[in-house]
């Protein structure tokens, strides 16, 4: 099986996920509800070569467990790479590969295997979320890497999952999949932050198509402002101003107007407001703390 066919079976598989298991598709999809609403039993451990596994009825599951030590987007994407192998009725699974951005379209994957991968994708960045994504960072089309960057962040995706996904629905061409692919996380990030940002933090911006929606972060990202003049309302606990250098992204970008860090105190979730000049309504945002999976997590059946 090649990996057009694995997608054509993955994406008709996650429409079908979608509504058996209540999935509003225009939203960011919390993976780990999907998988308690299909009765799949859940935990996270640290495992030193493994992405997750898969248990299947046959072998006393279903059950997923997933590596403790990867981060929230890793962990989201192998949730839903299990789930999709249940799904899929497959057989019990043990992803031993950790670096898959080596290896996209290798074709050593097993048949099973492709078409769980292809379900994590279709299943996370279901179409019309990806253009919800789109219209919240104002643009019709990607037009730009950051702007990949950006819907990831909307949908809770890697970089390089998200540039791969825009081509599969012909948001982009192969010759600029291939172009934005070579782009670093790393250098687009700093590009929006206006500076280095740490680690594995993300930078998550805050535009006018963003009013109501939830931005999800953890501790050490950036929320950012770029609407000239932009001014963050009270900031809740855990919320900090920070102050970046004030640059330019790109000619047709505005520069940065103001940024808040998010530190260790924040949890749960809080509303934050924006002023915008020029408009006499407030822009308003929740924000909501996430952190990777540990252990057996509540969300979870025991």
């Amino acid at each position: 099986m090649n990996w057009d066919v694995a997608h054509r079976v993955a994406s008709m598989a996650a429409v079908q996920a979608h509504r058996d298991l209540g999935v509003d598709r225009l939203q960011y999809v919390d993976v780990y509800a999907a998988l308690r609403r299909a009765g799949v039993i859940g935990m996270a451990r640290p495992m030193a070569r493994l992405f997750g596994v898969y248990v299947s009825p046959q072998d006393n599951g279903p059950a997923v467990l997933l590596n403790e030590n990867l981060d929230i987007i890793a962990q989201r994407h192998t949730a839903a790479h299990e789930l999709g192998h249940h799904r899929l009725g497959h057989r019990s699974a043990y992803d031993q590969e950790l670096d898959r951005a080596t290896r996209w379209g290798d074709g050593t994957w097993p048949d099973e295997e492709k078409i769980a991968e292809a379900f994590a994708a279709w299943f996370l960045m279901p179409p019309p979320s990806v253009r919800a994504a789109l219209d919240r960072i104002g643009v019709p089309r990607p037009q730009l890497p950051v702007h990949a960057y950006q819907v990831a962040r909307w949908l809770g995706t890697s970089y390089a999952g998200t540039v791969h996904h825009l081509y599969r629905l012909r948001m982009l061409t192969r010759e600029r999949k291939t172009l934005w692919l070579k782009a670093k996380p790393a250098t687009l990030k700093a590009m929006l932050a206006d500076g280095a940002v740490t680690g594995i933090a993300h930078v998550h911006v805050i535009g006018p198509g963003a009013h109501e929606a939830t931005i999800r972060v953890d501790a050490g990202d950036l929320i950012t402002l770029r609407s000239p003049g932009a001014r963050f309302g009270p900031l809740p606990e855990g919320l900090l101003s920070a102050d970046r250098g004030q640059g330019q992204l790109f000619a047709e970008e505005a520069a940065l107007a103001a940024a808040a860090e998010v530190n260790e105190a924040f949890t749960g979730t809080a509303e934050v407001t924006v002023r915008i000049p020029d408009s006499d309504d407030l822009l308003q945002v929740t924000v909501e703390r996430q952190a990777p999976r540990t252990g057996a997590q509540k969300l979870w059946p025991a």
